[in-house]
Parts: structure tokens; sequence; C-alpha cells
């Protein structure tokens, strides 16, 4: 038998107290929060799980934020793009007006008009923006995808097939430019050369009713280039070097058998394009191949010769190939030995092709390396896991217009190149600026080169040329819709992934819920269990701790 003290008793009965107290506190806490687990130490296995699945819900959410934004740039471009097509079958419906022969000079001067502001309001659907971000010019959001120039179209091909133009200054209204010969010994249509002393350069910038006869054609004796001055229409012409023009009846403006030019309205691109796919090589040898790709390339990709020593093109190449700058190497890729000796073919994952050809020599040195740079411009946002969708499109695959190669600027230290028939073309058809009525002229899909010459016909009353534009109209606004096409399946592939996200999202919801979660009526069972233990430990303690030997003396 052993002493019990006072202070015995009192340690006891606080510990027992304190002890149902806090299983009721807890308790408590779970009913406030309809939480089993409020901390680490309430279940740390699935504290843990709990973790990973509030990451995974993270990650979907971002998924989310990026659908919606996926969403807002496809549905501008959708929208965008059947505005344009609303815009072709309005200048359609124009051209089809104009090219008819009861129509006068004055109506189609009319029906331009209009014509002219479907181009301006074309030229800012090219220029559409999401969230401040140009839609149309690849990566190159902060600038605008097309800028309007000055473009020529001429109905003498032989003009500009042997010779390059630049068109200097800029004009609201079309310039018509006919040549003539001062002494009349050349005949309409008779061949003269540009730089002749006799030659006369004719212009009108009121659609032909007037022409004003201040221009000059002189040619720089050092450089050889013809400069073609038209004071009041507010542009000139730089050709390359002289040529031979046609000569216009100097009596009669309408005169069809000269030399026609056409200053009229275009745009040219600005934007990123994925047209063209780099090759550059270092290692020993490497000056002595060429190489040639093509296919698709998602990216920079690195390609090693892993031969023990020196192999020919047609021998058996050995390489591997990298597709994270050098980080990790995807080993063990042969070429077969074969009878070409000029040239060997590499595949890489993904659909590309390096094509190596002989350049002064046929050796590849071991470690030489190619690194395959394609150009790029399509945004992609990551949707799901392992689902990444395009959110924008190239302005000039779907409006035409100038372009101009980006390499050219590079080539030029990165300084801004002027705008030339040698250095740019025309999207889709590079002669596009050519006009031959005897066969009916150059059909194209380009839009802003269409709709440019629709304009440009319009002012100057030239009905044939009106009647070519209807043609390259309608393969124009085939090209949209096909646009319109690729814009709404990918607005249809988001709508079934935003199902699938937001199915994943409820999955992971209830994963969390069932680890964490409590049983409501399970609780209320506990409480009202341990509420009735807290009384009875409060109750037991008091009567105890009233009870003393002094009672009973």
């Amino acid at each position: 038998m052993f002493r019990v003290s006072q202070n015995q008793m009192y340690s006891q009965y606080l510990n027992g107290m304190n002890s149902s107290l806090s299983s009721l506190i807890e308790l408590n806490l779970q009913a406030q929060t309809q939480k089993r687990v409020n901390k680490p130490s309430d279940d740390p296995t699935a504290t843990a799980r709990i973790l990973d699945h509030r990451d995974t819900l993270h990650a979907y959410g971002q998924y989310k934020t990026n659908l919606d934004t996926a969403k807002g740039w496809l549905s501008m471009s959708d929208s965008t793009l059947m505005q344009v097509s609303t815009i072709i079958t309005r200048a359609k419906e124009l051209a089809e007006q104009a090219s008819t022969g009861t129509m006068s000079a004055d109506n189609r001067q009319q029906i331009s008009y209009e014509a002219r502001q479907l181009f301006e309001q074309l030229l800012e659907l090219g220029n559409m923006r999401y969230e401040d971000k140009s839609i149309y010019a690849g990566h190159k959001t902060d600038t605008n995808a097309f800028r309007e120039v000055l473009w020529m179209t001429t109905n003498d091909p032989s003009l500009t097939t042997d010779n390059s133009f630049q068109i200097d200054g800029f004009s609201k209204q079309t310039t018509l430019v006919q040549f003539t010969d001062s002494t009349g010994a050349t005949t309409s249509g008779g061949l003269i050369n540009m730089n002749d002393a006799n030659v006369r350069v004719r212009y009108s910038i009121d659609g032909g009713r007037t022409f004003l006869t201040d221009g000059s054609v002189t040619q720089d004796p050092t450089s050889g280039k013809v400069l073609l001055t038209l004071p009041q229409s507010g542009a000139s012409v730089t050709f390359d070097h002289n040529a031979q023009v046609r000569v216009t009846d100097t009596a009669n403006t309408n005169d069809s058998k000269g030399s026609w030019l056409w200053l009229r309205p275009s745009a040219v691109y600005q934007g990123d394009d994925a047209d063209a796919i780099k090759v550059s090589s270092m290692g020993a040898g490497t000056q002595f191949i060429s190489g040639q790709a093509s296919g698709a390339f998602p990216g920079n990709t690195l390609v090693r010769i892993d031969n023990a020593s020196a192999v020919a093109l047609d021998g058996n190449i050995s390489y591997s190939y990298s597709m994270d700058n050098g980080l990790s190497w995807v080993t063990g890729n042969t070429v077969a030995a074969d009878a070409t000796a000029s040239n060997a073919m590499l595949n890489v994952a993904g659909g590309g092709v390096l094509t190596l050809s002989s350049n002064g020599g046929n050796l590849l040195q071991p470690g030489a390396q190619f690194l395959v740079s394609p150009r790029t411009a399509a945004i992609t946002l990551q949707v799901n896991v392992s689902e990444t969708v395009r959110i924008n499109d190239v302005g000039k695959d779907i409006f035409g217009g100038i372009y101009q190669d980006p390499d050219l600027v590079g080539q030029n230290g990165g300084a801004r190149l002027s705008l030339t028939s040698s250095n740019a073309q025309a999207v889709f058809n590079a002669n596009s600026t050519h006009f031959v009525t005897s066969n009916g002229g150059v059909i194209t899909k380009n839009l802003f080169e269409t709709l440019g010459n629709l304009v440009a016909f319009l002012e100057t009353n030239t009905q044939s040329g009106v009647q070519q534009c209807l043609e390259s109209l309608k393969a124009s606004q085939q090209q949209v819709l096909t646009s319109v096409a690729s814009v709404g399946g990918r607005e249809n592939r988001l709508n079934i992934t935003s199902n699938i996200l937001a199915n994943l999202t409820l999955n992971e919801n209830e994963r969390i819920s069932a680890e964490e979660d409590i049983d409501i009526g399970e609780l209320m069972t506990k409480l009202t269990q341990q509420q009735t233990v807290y009384q009875a430990v409060l109750k037991s303690s008091s009567m105890i701790m009233q009870m003393n030997l002094m009672q009973y003396i």
C-alpha cells in the first residue's frame, strides 16, 4: 500500500480533464472545418496524398487558364475570318457589277470608293489583336502583321520578267502610267528603250480622265537604274536597269497596246513564318559538305556524326541527334551504304530529313555536327497533361500580300531593306504583278493583291481587269474558308478538352474529399460521446475533490 497525496490526486484530475477537453476541442475543430485532416499529424499518409492531389489541381487550374486564353484567341480569329469572308462576298458583288459592259467610267469610279474602303477594312482585320497581341503576325505579337504599301501591276510581263522595281512614296489613289514617243516614230505597241531620249512618261491620278506630262525618265549613269518621276502622284518608280517598253498612242490614252503600269495598294507581311529551315555546320571537314533540311522539325535539332573514322556520303553512316541543345542524344541511328556518292539522307524523329551533299568533298569526319534551325511562327499553349494547341496563324498564308524573306534582313545585318520586286514577291504567285489581257491574267488566291488590283482597275475604268479579279476573289475566299475550318477545328478540340479537364478536376476534388473530409454523422456521434465523457470527468473529479478526512472527524 502506498500513500496518495492531494497533489497527486489534483494532477491526475487535471490530466484527465485536459485529455478529455483536448479530444473535445479536436472534434469541435473538425465540426467547424468539416475536415478530418486539419494538420499533417492528423494523418501523415493522407496529408501526402492530399498535397499530391492539390498539386494536380493547381496544374489543372493552369490548363484551364490556358484553355480560356486559347478560346479567346481562336474565337477572335474565327469572327475575324468570317468578317473577311463577308468582305470578299461584297467585293465579288461589286466586281460582278463593274465587269459588265453597261457600266460607265463614272459608275466604276463610284464603285471604287467602296472597294477601297473594303481594302482598308481588310487591312484592319489582318492586323486584328487579342489582348493587344497581333493574332496573325506569328511570334511578333507586338507589331502589326501587315503594312500598306504601293505595288505595281503591268500589262507588259516582259517589263518585270528580268527586271525589278522599287516604288517610293505613297498615294491613296491609283496612279496609271503610260509611255509615249515624243517624235511619233515608234507606233502604238512598238518597242522603245525606256532610257531613250524620245521617251516621255505620262500619268493619271484621277482614273485616266486626265494625264499629267510633268513626269520624267532618267537613268543613273553609275548604277544603270532607271527612275520614273511622277511628281503629283506622290510616288516614283525605280527600275533596276534599262528595259524596253511598248509605246502608247500619244493621241489615245485608252490604247492598250502600250505598256501600262498601275501603282496601286497592297500590303506587305511583317510577321513570322515557318517557310524555311536553316542548316549550319561545325567541325572538321564540314566546309566541304552542304546541308538541306526538309519535313517536320519541332525545334532546333543537332545532328552528330558518330563514325570512328571518316566516312563517305555513300558509306555506312552512324549518327545521333539531339533536340535539347546537346543535353541528351538519341544514338544508334544509321544510314546504309548506297551507290549515291554525292549525298546522304539522315532521318530525324518527328518526320525531319537532313540531306547532306557534296560541296567540294564527300567525307564526313567523326564528331562533325549540323544544326537544323527551323523558322517558327506558331504560338502554342498546353491545355492538358500531354496536349498543346496552336492559337495563332501566319497572316500571309491567309491574306497573302507581299512577302520579304526575313533571312534577307538578317544578311543585311538586321537593317531594314527597301521593298523591291527583287527581294520581295507576292505570296502564292510571284507573277501576280502581271496582268495580261490576252490570256485572262494570272488567277491568284492572294487576297490583298486581288483586292488591290480590283481597286486599281475600278479607279482606272479597266473592265477586263475587273473581270480577272472575279476569279481571284473566288480563289481567295476559298483560301479564307479553309483557314476558318482550321480555326473551327481547333475550337471544337478545345471544347472537348475543356469537358475532359472538367471531369478530371471533379475526380481530383472527389479524391481529396475522400481523404480530407469528415463523415458528419460519425462526427456528431463522437462529439456527443466526448461531451458526455468530459462532463463525467468533471463531475467525478468534483465529487472526489470535495471529500477529505475532516468530514469524518
